[in-house]
């Protein structure tokens, strides 16, 4: 396994962190997948022999049932819990009640004391906020999580699924005001959904924010089982395909895939997680699977070596289509690029 810091803090994180949204079953969460205690245990035990650290959840997942399985299987297996990095999250609805989602403090502290009891832990590694919140000032949000921070219960935050703007209002505001500051952004990210490379990915290359990415395989299609036109083995793709994704770009990014696997005798899904590991700005890569030999098929994407040209064909057939205002912004700094090659040695 390898190893990486979480973007300006000292946490070492594995590459792989291993995703636990499948886990239980209950609620609209059962359509992503329903591994019982024995499987969840099974999966924490192949990817903790591995090397994996890393282990990523939310209080929405199954109800809570997600936390709470990950908390028995520690328990069943007697795993050191301070070798465990793990991360949950808070925002989505856990009741009918009119508090009972959001960023408030009032609804954070709630959660925070539910997620504990469930992870059977006394403090979380990484709390997340799952996405924005309308309603609640981000200054009221982070003040919560500073607060958390200084009572123990949660070591670091981090955020998912914001604009990079929003991402930007914290930072700013836990700079200027010696409060503690987002830690990692968690954001759909893959050969296929390059999306985040326009504003996001220079931000958190900026601030020194760490990335973990969920839906490297983008929701399955580079898993391995589709070809063009989605044909190839049944999968949640065929009938719930999310993320939403650029049909023919994909379909041309598999065509480079398929041979390139079998070039170097590993599996298209290897290379696709292999790619995203490969970007300076990602820490940890999300997998999750429902069968364990995909499990331990993700596991061996970590040993995968590009050459420079297959790197740039990768590159190639997935780059994102020019848009205002980088498209702009690029032909119009490129009087000022040189002096930025030199000052990073390259010239």
């Amino acid at each position: 396994m390898k190893y990486k810091i979480l973007g300006n803090t000292g946490l070492k994180v594995s590459a792989l962190c291993l995703g636990t949204m499948n886990y239980g079953g209950k609620g609209f969460f059962g359509y992503m997948g329903n591994l019982d205690q024995n499987e969840v245990d099974e999966q924490i035990r192949t990817v903790t022999e591995a090397g994996v650290n890393f282990i990523d959840t939310a209080n929405i997942y199954s109800e809570g049932l997600s936390e709470e399985m990950i908390g028995q299987a520690i328990k069943n297996l007697s795993l050191n819990r301070e070798d465990l990095v793990l991360a949950t999250k808070v925002r989505g609805a856990v009741g009918k009640g009119q508090n009972n989602l959001g960023l408030s403090r009032k609804h954070i502290i709630q959660e925070v004391e539910g997620s504990l009891k469930r992870l059977k832990t006394d403090y979380i590694d990484l709390y997340q906020i799952h996405t924005s919140d309308p309603l609640t000032p981000i200054e009221e949000t982070i003040r919560v999580l500073d607060d958390l921070v200084q009572s123990g219960k949660i070591r670091y935050f981090g955020a998912s699924n914001v604009s990079a703007w929003h991402l930007m209002k914290g930072l700013a505001y836990s700079d200027y005001n010696d409060r503690n500051r987002f830690a990692s952004l968690q954001a759909n990210y893959s050969l296929d959904t390059r999306d985040i490379e326009r504003e996001i990915i220079p931000l958190l290359t900026d601030q020194k924010v760490g990335l973990m990415v969920w839906s490297p395989l983008s929701g399955g299609l580079l898993s391995g089982k589709y070809k063009r036109d989605l044909q190839g083995a049944k999968g949640r793709l065929n009938d719930f395909p999310f993320p939403p994704f650029n049909e023919e770009r994909a379909y041309d990014i598999l065509d480079v895939l398929y041979p390139m696997a079998e070039q170097k005798n590993v599996s298209v899904a290897q290379l696709a997680l292999a790619w995203l590991m490969h970007q300076p700005v990602v820490s940890s890569v999300i997998i999750g699977a429902t069968k364990l030999h995909q499990l331990q098929d993700n596991l061996k994407a970590v040993d995968v070596i590009f050459t420079s040209d297959e790197l740039k064909k990768l590159d190639q057939v997935s780059k994102l289509t020019p848009q205002y205002p980088g498209n702009v912004i690029e032909i119009m700094t490129s009087d000022r690029s040189a002096g930025l090659d030199f000052l990073k040695g390259e010239i």
